[in-house]
C-alpha cells in the first residue's frame, strides 16, 4: 500500500469498483471506510465523499459538491469543531491507510 496518494489517485477508491476499497480523506489522512460501504458506496448517504478529501463538507455538514474539498478557509470556529468531531469518529472507526500528498 502506498503511504501517499494524490487526489487523482484517491478518486479510484470511490466505491464504483467493488474489488477496490473505499477511501475518504479527512484533513489529509486517508481512511479505509470499506466497512461502511452501505454509507459510502454508490447510492449511500455519504457516497459524495468516497474517493475524495471531505474535510470542508464534513465541517459544514454539507453534501454540496462545491464543499467537498480540503479547503478550510472561511470555516467558523463551530464548523472547525464539527470537523474535529468527525475526525475523532473516523479515527475510532476506520484505519488510516495513506496521506493525501496534495492536501
Amino acid at each position: 500500500m502506498a503511504t501517499e496518494l494524490t487526489a487523482a489517485q484517491l478518486r479510484a477508491y470511490d466505491g464504483t469498483d467493488p474489488s477496490k476499497p473505499i477511501y475518504v480523506s479527512v484533513r489529509g489522512k486517508v481512511y479505509d471506510v470499506s466497512t461502511g460501504r452501505g454509507f459510502y458506496g454508490p447510492g449511500g448517504a455519504y457516497a459524495i465523499f468516497a474517493g475524495r478529501e471531505a474535510s470542508r463538507a464534513l465541517g459544514k455538514m454539507s453534501k454540496d459538491e462545491a464543499d467537498v474539498s480540503g479547503d478550510l478557509s472561511g470555516l467558523t470556529e463551530k464548523e472547525i469543531g464539527v470537523l474535529a468531531d468527525w475526525e475523532t469518529k473516523f479515527q475510532a472507526k476506520y484505519p488510516v491507510v495513506a496521506r493525501l500528498s496534495d492536501a
